[in-house]
């Protein structure tokens, strides 16, 4: 498995690259797949200047994390996907938001013009440099600096969505369609306030931006294969999904992205954030998951 790209920083400082590419091809070979994977959420890396500003710890913030999302999809750059997967923490820069969606209340000076403050995410406390963590609690002790934000997107954020964009385009040029899926978690708590198309409380929530984002014949199919394997499926709500899938799902420009969140409860506890004997099946069957999308006639998203 080749590990194509890394994001470089000094390992002292930052604890080494923001995020990582994995494909089963060498660098340079077009890819097997149409398939991207992608888990912006996954990163576990606190860089130093964040807890030195912080006044949570890193185990109240680590909440926040997917945890285990990218062990779920490990199996999948040898079946032919390719995948990114971030290494730092999702409450340092959240990769799954607009570059410069930034909260104006987090700052000592005054942001450019181009920075987006206003969005419903900033509104929340979750913009790209998240305000809140879980139950609503500021993560800062003090206020940031512009600065200390560019340098985030600049160091994990642009360089992150760039590699991105070269393997979507990468897939396009060998297979003339690209399918990206951003793979994450919730807690159990919001999947419970939904219901599966089946009833009951939702495994998975697949989101397609209501069906802006992609053919309605791969969430169909995404859909169906998990229910066969026994998972109770909802669509858009409570997610429909995020940046990424907005940003990307073009069906149109041969781009189709579709959202994925599993409910943490399946595979680990989420007071002591240690995984469960669900993370093992859960992994096997985002392979069988992953077998039928790379085997999908892509004509048929046209």
């Amino acid at each position: 498995m080749a590990n194509d790209e890394l994001a470089t920083a000094p390992l002292e400082t930052f604890g080494g690259p923001a995020f990582e590419v994995l494909r089963a091809a060498p660098a340079g070979a077009p890819p097997p797949t149409a398939l991207v994977f992608a888990s912006p959420h996954s990163g576990a890396v606190y860089p130093e200047d964040m807890i030195a500003a912080a006044r949570l710890p890193v185990e109240t913030l680590r909440a926040s994390e997917d945890a285990f999302v990218d062990r779920i999809i490990g199996g999948a750059p040898v079946l032919g996907a390719a995948v990114i997967r971030a290494r730092f923490a999702r409450a340092y820069i959240d990769l799954n938001r607009e570059a410069w969606e930034l909260d104006p209340s987090m700052f000592e000076d005054e942001l450019p013009d181009y920075a987006q403050g206003r969005t419903a995410r900033v509104a929340a406390g979750l913009g790209a440099i998240p305000r809140l963590a879980g139950e609503g609690r500021p993560i800062y002790a003090r206020k940031l600096t512009f600065d200390e934000a560019r340098r985030r997107v600049d160091l994990a954020h642009g360089p992150y969505h760039a590699a991105l964009d070269r393997q979507l385009a990468a897939a396009r040029a060998a297979h003339g369609a690209a399918i990206l899926i951003d793979w994450h978690s919730m807690p159990a708590a919001a999947a419970s306030g939904q219901r599966a198309r089946g009833g009951g409380p939702c495994d998975i929530v697949l989101g397609d931006r209501f069906g802006a984002a992609c053919s309605p014949k791969l969430t169909g199919l995404v859909e169906r294969e998990l229910e066969a394997m026994g998972y109770r499926v909802a669509r858009n709500a409570p997610y429909a999904g995020g940046y990424t899938t907005e940003h990307y799902g073009r069906p149109a420009k041969r781009t189709h992205a579709l959202q994925i969140e599993i409910n943490r409860a399946l595979y680990m506890d989420e007071t002591t954030r240690e995984p469960t004997e669900g993370l093992a099946r859960l992994s096997r069957d985002a392979e069988i998951l992953t077998r039928a999308l790379a085997s999908l006639d892509l004509a048929e998203l046209r």
